[in-house]
């Protein structure tokens, strides 16, 4: 695209190509298009002359700075970023229908849900989230930079490529960052989840209440809520939002679940929506794989899928990578690993395997380094006062000292039976090894992730293939 065609109005000079753009110096090649982003960890405004050396066509600022190659002033690059993006890839946003969802927990395993009713209904689906980024079951190629949702630039180039794959929807989640940081300005979306609020992000958003703020952006550029009103913030959301609202719950809702039964093969419930009613089923066990299932249904509902479609698409769904996974062993005890890394999300997942558990449940869990420090005392106290046997380890440590981590959990905690091993590879061998018949070793915190933060290096660290590993000795 020429530079005067994408900055109109602005461009001054000399007309070229914009081949690409980045936000990145390191990545800048000849004609591309360099955007000076004012970051947590670094100001891309210090790199802008190392871009302009490396072959950039022109420099996006949002400060005065000196450099040899054209430089185009905006008050703010974040949102300036969404913009140029959506206009060189030929604005792919409009052409999807997008579902966003938003929470603390249940990000992940909603979206896969609302995929799976989709596909059910004869669509194609993209998928973006903190798994994976998918069409159908085929990888778009195209890595994000953060952990749950891309930033603007990657989404554009996301939904573009989605678009060319034949996607039809693009279902995604949604952090508070990405909120609070522009990630997603721009974006319409068709329907807005909301899970719940618990404790997490606070080193970032510093109270509750900015981080339910935060959260509650989206339903601002959503056309639909589907709002959780069991949860606190979810009430208070579904008495604010202005946009049109499908609540969902256990009572009180448009959308409701009732009959409720579960066991270690998942939940069994009636889904109740107007003068609709279906039995309902998940492979996937806990009270929280209801309001899940209740969300995903208000989704699919808010898109305007039939009913019957939706129930059949649910039932059709099996589990997510990280998500309660059972992990293949040739023993007489379970192993379960769980991304669970928050108060809620492990008091859950706990609870979940409290009920069908036949022996003991032995829990490995810890907490993240460089993150809010504040939930560590409350995971110490659910984690060993909800199991039989708590095994403390470490999580990501990052560049914080394990042990300092460890203490803070340890700090927290009441009662329960626990042992300390600083060393995670270590710490899933002794629970391995304690495990009697009809137990079950739950590994939390890490989930999906095949990798450990060890100071700002990152290595490989798969709880599978150590699981695997330790049995096969």
């Amino acid at each position: 695209m020429l530079a005067s065609e994408l900055f109109v109005g602005k461009w001054i000079w000399e007309d070229t190509e914009i081949t690409d753009i980045t936000i990145d110096s390191r990545t800048v090649k000849k004609g591309d298009l360099f955007i000076c982003i004012d970051g947590e960890n670094t100001d891309g405004h210090k790199f802008a002359q190392s871009a302009a050396d490396n072959g950039a066509a022109a420099v996006v600022a949002e400060k005065e700075i000196s450099c040899t190659a054209p430089v185009i002033l905006c008050k703010n690059t974040k949102i300036e970023t969404a913009k140029i993006a959506s206009k060189f890839y030929g604005f792919p946003e409009e052409e999807l229908k997008l579902v966003g969802i938003t929470g603390t927990n249940g990000k992940t395993t909603v979206s896969y849900l609302v995929k799976k009713i989709l596909e059910q209904a004869g669509k194609r689906v993209g998928i973006i989230g903190t798994n994976e980024i998918l069409v159908g079951t085929d990888a778009v190629g195209i890595a994000s930079s953060t952990p749950t949702t891309p930033n603007s630039l990657e989404l554009r180039k996301i939904f573009a490529k989605m678009l060319k794959m034949g996607s039809e929807y693009a279902v995604m989640e949604v952090s508070s960052h990405a909120l609070d940081l522009h990630r997603v300005y721009g974006l319409n979306y068709d329907v807005g989840v909301f899970t719940n609020l618990t404790r997490d992000h606070l080193d970032y958003h510093k109270t509750m209440e900015n981080y339910f703020l935060a959260k509650a952006k989206l339903f601002d550029i959503s056309k639909v809520g589907v709002i959780n009103i069991d949860d606190g913030y979810g009430k208070r959301l579904a008495d604010t939002v202005s946009c049109e609202k499908i609540t969902v719950g256990t009572h009180g809702a448009c959308i409701t679940a009732e009959n409720i039964e579960m066991d270690e093969k998942g939940v069994r419930f009636t889904v109740n929506y107007g003068d609709k009613s279906a039995k309902a089923r998940l492979g996937i066990s806990g009270m929280f794989s209801v309001y899940n299932a209740l969300c995903a249904i208000g989704a699919a509902v808010g898109l305007g899928i039939d009913f019957e479609t939706v129930i059949k698409g649910l039932a059709a769904a099996s589990g997510v990578k990280g998500r309660l996974e059972l992990v293949p062993t040739d023993t007489d005890y379970s192993v379960i690993i769980d991304y669970a890394h928050t108060p809620d999300g492990l008091e859950n997942v706990i609870n979940a395997i409290n009920s069908f558990k036949k022996g003991r449940l032995i829990t490995v869990f810890g907490c993240g380094g460089d993150r809010d420090a504040s939930k560590r005392a409350i995971m110490g106290d659910i984690g060993t006062r909800l199991s039989d046997i708590a095994v403390i380890t470490s999580d990501n440590p990052r560049t914080e000292d394990p042990q300092k981590i460890i203490d803070d959990i340890v700090s927290g905690i009441k009662e329960g039976n626990y042992e300390i091993i600083p060393d995670r590879r270590e710490a899933i061998g002794y629970a391995l090894s304690i495990a009697k018949k009809g137990d079950v070793v739950l590994l939390a915190g890490k989930g999906q992730e095949t990798y450990q933060i060890l100071g700002k290096e990152k290595i490989h660290f798969d709880e599978r293939e150590i699981v695997r590993d330790f049995l096969e000795k």
